[in-house]
């Protein structure tokens, strides 16, 4: 059988009835995955595109791996700042702090035939990639945790030059221990940021010591945690370089609880530049992230694809900008 084949044809040779067949192509969750797979993989054998794929609802799913966090907050005003501007509306979902997302959700994304999605911090296997571009549901990613591959649009950040530039600050300042609460080392961004911070020591012909380096979450409460087994250390830093600004609050807390003065005894750089690390005190240094121009880039990236044409580049990083406050100064002159 050759061409575009009919949902008959499709279900004939699959073994299954026509409903079946219609049932994988609007997402219907009631179908075994045995079956789902070698429909779709006939699908995709005869090029068959849905009928009215151009008549797609005007809908954007914005998909992140957690929402419980002020940095989602950034993303979602960028992606708002374009479909305003479109006339869609914004469908949010999580996926539960995992990477990856389950059938269930591309089941249902099928079934709303949204414009496009933007997936924040998560990702999109070979066949549930498939399965969308079957449908002509096009996607792209804002700081993929992991290698989204070269065909696959996506948006991020200088995450080495910024962990260069924030290590770089406080060797300037005379610091050389320097610590490191990085994020969860799964994540590219968070091992990018490491890389450029050991590469400023290397640089400044500094070694580099894995007992000034704790691995965290992004979130507050792992900042604390490993800001308490850091600073109690017999030869403690006198500066940390925090993976976002919420560890950066959290080691806020820790120096606290221990007495330590910010910046006196212990100067502190976060990462993202959040709008709370100009009301926290003392106001927080940081790497600026453009976390909302990531998301802006990302969303027209999304909606160009809808159209049909094809972004002069898949692969974009946005520049990252360290931002100096009054949460880092000279070290003090004995710890």
């Amino acid at each position: 059988m050759t061409g575009t084949a009919t949902l008959a044809e499709i279900a004939r040779e699959a073994g299954v009835s026509t409903p079946t067949v219609s049932k994988v192509l609007n997402g219907r969750a009631d179908v075994a995955p045995a079956t789902r797979e070698r429909v779709e993989e006939l699908l995709r054998q005869h090029g068959y595109q849905r009928r009215g794929a151009g008549h797609a609802a005007p809908l954007l799913e914005l998909v992140f791996h957690e929402l419980e966090s002020p940095w989602a907050m950034e993303v979602i005003r960028g992606v708002e700042n374009v479909v305003r501007q479109e006339g869609l509306w914004v469908v949010l979902s999580e996926s539960s702090g995992r990477l990856s997302l389950g059938q269930s959700w591309v089941d249902g994304v099928l079934a709303r035939r949204p414009t496009g999605v933007v997936l924040v911090l998560s990702g999109l296997d070979a066949a549930q990639r498939e399965q969308l571009n079957s449908r002509g549901i096009p996607f792209a990613m804002v700081d993929p945790a992991g290698d989204p591959g070269l065909e696959v649009p996506a948006v991020g950040a200088t995450n080495w030059n910024g962990g260069l530039a924030a290590t770089r600050h406080l060797l300037d300042l005379g610091h050389r221990r320097i610590g490191v609460i990085a994020g969860p080392a799964r994540m590219m961004c968070s091992r990018a940021r490491v890389d450029g911070y050991r590469a400023a020591l290397e640089t400044a012909g500094l070694p580099f010591d894995p007992a000034l380096v704790r691995d965290g979450d992004f979130h507050h409460e792992a900042g604390y945690r490993a800001g308490l087994e850091l600073l109690r250390a017999p030869d403690r830093p006198t500066a940390v370089f925090t993976g976002n600004d919420l560890q950066a609050l959290g080691l806020y807390q820790a120096a606290r609880e221990l007495g330590l003065r910010i910046p006196d005894d212990l100067s502190v750089v976060g990462f993202d530049d959040l709008p709370l690390a100009r009301w926290v005190g003392p106001p927080l240094t940081t790497v600026r992230q453009p976390l909302t121009e990531m998301a802006e880039v990302a969303t027209r990236m999304v909606l160009d694809l809808a159209r049909g044409a094809q972004p002069s580049t898949l692969r974009v990083e946005l520049a990252t900008t360290l931002v100096e406050r009054s949460s880092t100064a000279a070290p003090p002159a004995t710890v």
